[in-house]
């Protein structure tokens, strides 16, 4: 069904029209996502026709023919005729719909030919994008702020919805999506661009989109994931293909910088009170909300490290814990996800604070002979 009709339609319907900015499917910004919505549409539209048609036959035949209209029930049992009609009119409906519906999840489907390649990687709870063909790749976390959540500040407009480092894409060029996940099912899902896919560990999906205009669009994780999966969001920002080209060489130059800065930190110790300034940091980022800020964790979901065994005498099985994480349970892979230099100090952080006190530091090169054993 046309954009147009179905203005038209709106219009004669206000009421309607004023729901569906609501409620309806969202139209997005893409070629694909205004095909969606106009399947969606033109299908919603046929199924109004049908009630119409359907309870209208009902409603008149029950007041037409009701007994104290005197009328009479008819003697006939059943009629070939009648059947054949009301099987070749909905089977005709039917092959009317699928075309169009599948020449669209055909076309959904199709994600060959692409200009931007992107590997996208769901983890508890948090997304990696890596670029192919570039040296690109980085984690997005949530951003908004902790009190807001805990409603000790006004939510701000685009509360869960806001993360530290979008994905930024270009417009005009045709973006291939390859998700997948590290620990549990996932769903990667920008209604924007009429792409839901879920993320599942050992599998790939592949999605596209190929956006018209720049802009800032909105998503979030769609697949119950775990505690923290209501704080999942996706942001992605669509730029210009030159001003998209520029970022891209920015942030590879960066990245160049930044494995240039690590291998320097190898040659060089921080001192105890630098290592612990910095570990608190990365742990109430990264470890507290489920090990507790305290370091009591949550009994019989979580462990102390307060305490711990481990925290206080087995220094190579907390730097594997921390690097590895724990096959079968939350404490996720921090190896990818933090500098040499913050896994040192979020290591030796644990193994001195709440009284643990062991005396004990852990340097970058630590942490970083260990991973290449």
């Amino acid at each position: 069904m046309s954009i147009r009709l179905i203005t038209a339609l709106t219009a004669m319907f206000p009421i309607a029209a004023q729901a569906q900015s609501q409620f309806n499917l969202t139209q997005g910004v893409t070629e694909i996502s205004q095909r969606v919505y106009d399947l969606h549409m033109t299908i919603f539209y046929i199924c109004c026709v049908i009630g119409v048609i359907v309870f209208g036959a009902m409603f008149w035949s029950m007041i037409r023919h009701r007994k104290s209209n005197g009328r009479k029930p008819a003697t006939f049992h059943e009629s070939v005729k009648v059947e054949i009609l009301w099987t070749i009119i909905p089977f005709l409906i039917l092959i009317g719909m699928a075309i169009p519906a599948t020449s669209t999840l055909i076309a959904m489907e199709d994600s060959s030919e692409s200009d931007v390649t992107v590997l996208v990687t769901g983890s508890q709870w948090k997304w990696h994008y890596k670029y192919f063909d570039s040296n690109v790749e980085y984690f997005s976390l949530l951003a908004t702020q902790r009190d807001q959540i805990e409603n000790k500040l006004e939510k701000g407009e685009n509360y869960l919805l806001e993360v530290d480092r979008p994905l930024v894409i270009p417009t005009d060029r045709k973006v291939r999506f390859l998700i997948t996940s590290d620990d549990v099912i996932h769903s990667w899902w920008v209604p924007d661009f009429a792409v839901k896919k879920d993320a599942n560990p050992g599998f790939i999906n592949e999605a596209w989109t190929k956006v018209d205009q720049p802009g800032i669009y909105r998503g979030q994780c769609a697949e119950l994931c775990g505690k923290d999966h209501g704080f999942m969001p996706v942001v992605v920002i669509a730029k210009e293909p030159a001003e998209y080209d520029k970022w891209l060489a920015a942030q590879e130059e960066i990245q160049r910088k930044a494995k240039e800065e690590e291998q320097r930190l190898l040659a060089m110790s921080m001192d105890m009170t630098e290592l612990m300034d910095l570990g608190e940091q990365v742990y109430l980022g990264s470890c507290a909300a489920c090990h507790q800020a305290n370091g009591e964790g949550i009994p019989g979901v979580f462990p102390a490290l307060k305490g711990s065994p481990m925290a206080l005498n087995d220094m190579e099985g907390h730097i594997d814990i921390v690097v590895n994480g724990k096959s079968g349970t939350s404490m996720q892979a921090f190896g990818n996800q933090l500098s040499l230099r913050e896994l040192a100090a979020v290591i030796t952080y644990e193994r001195n604070a709440w009284g643990n006190d062991t005396g004990e530091t852990v340097q970058a090169s630590d942490v970083n002979a260990y991973m290449n054993e």
